[in-house]
């Protein structure tokens, strides 16, 4: 029988700051019957004041508010849930390969967030 392992907890961050400085505590919103992985691209809704999925990220336009989702969210209900969690928010080095960009994110877009990422001290390798 074959197992598949889904993305563990964190496994995108290289290196972090000491005492846990690189991590926040925030509220994420999940839609209905979505995973968030860990290592997705959060984008920061103003108007609900909130962290929003990665198919946001790009669009809010609010580039400067951006967070990798340390653990990953699995919402099995009918509606979105909120849920407090830990992110990285500053000064940490992560892998590229390991995170989660909206949907249909061109590489255009992913340097975009990517550059956004770098102004927090966040360096995608």
């Amino acid at each position: 029988m074959a197992l598949t392992e889904g993305a563990r907890n964190a496994q995108f961050i290289v290196s972090e700051a000491n005492n846990y400085r690189s991590r926040s505590t925030v509220t994420v919103n999940v839609p209905a019957g979505t995973t968030l992985n860990a290592g997705a691209l959060l984008g920061y809704d103003t108007s609900a004041e909130k962290y929003v999925g990665p198919d946001h990220s790009f669009a809010s336009g609010d580039l400067e508010n951006q967070a990798l989702l340390y653990e990953t969210l699995v919402n099995s209900t009918d509606s979105a849930v909120d849920h407090v969690v830990t992110v990285i928010q500053r000064d940490a080095e992560v892998t590229g390969a390991h995170l989660t960009y909206a949907d249909g994110a061109d590489a255009a877009a992913k340097l975009t967030a990517n550059t956004a990422l770098a102004a927090l001290g966040i360096i995608v390798r």
